[in-house]
Formats: C-alpha cells, sequence, structure tokens
C-alpha cells in the first residue's frame, strides 16, 4: 500500500486537470507505484503466493487502462507508458 504523500506525488505529476484524481492516466500511474512495491516485497518473501496473485491483477489492470488510453489518445498513451516504466 502507497502512502498518502507518495499518492499525492504521482496524482499531481499524471493529472489532466486541476480536480483529475481517477482518469486512466493517473490509475495507470497509481498502479505502477503499487506494482513497484509489490515487486520488491515479492523479492524478499518469494513464497507469499497471495501478494504474487494481487501483483498479477493489478498488472492486467494497468494493461487494461493503457489500452483504453491508447485506443483514446495515442500521444497521451505514450506518455503514460512512459509513466509506468520509470520507477
Amino acid at each position: 500500500m502507497i502512502s498518502k504523500t507518495k499518492k499525492a506525488k504521482v496524482i499531481a505529476k499524471t493529472k489532466l486537470h486541476d480536480k483529475d484524481t481517477g482518469s486512466s492516466d493517473v490509475q495507470v500511474g497509481i498502479l505502477t507505484e503499487r506494482i513497484n512495491q509489490l515487486a520488491d516485497h515479492l523479492k524478499v518473501h518469494k513464497k507469499d503466493n497471495s501478494s504474487r496473485r494481487g501483483l498479477l491483477k493489478m498488472v492486467s489492470k494497468r494493461l487494461s487502462h493503457l489500452k483504453y488510453i491508447k485506443k483514446s489518445d495515442s500521444t497521451r498513451h505514450i506518455a503514460s507508458v512512459k509513466v509506468s516504466k520509470s520507477k
């Protein structure tokens, strides 16, 4: 789980307008942060299969958001992919 301050930084970095908290771009940023944290957790706890399942669900959800962004606006898709690849 990410802290409120880290989540606020991710939202500020990826928002499309002032009151944006739930667009696909923001969701991709938040999911990316959670995926990175969970991947680090799984490096230490290799047998934590419940967390591994959650990680796979988050990766799938992020992919769905990226597909939606690509379908609606390809320039935003490129920016979102850069955010999701940065750590």
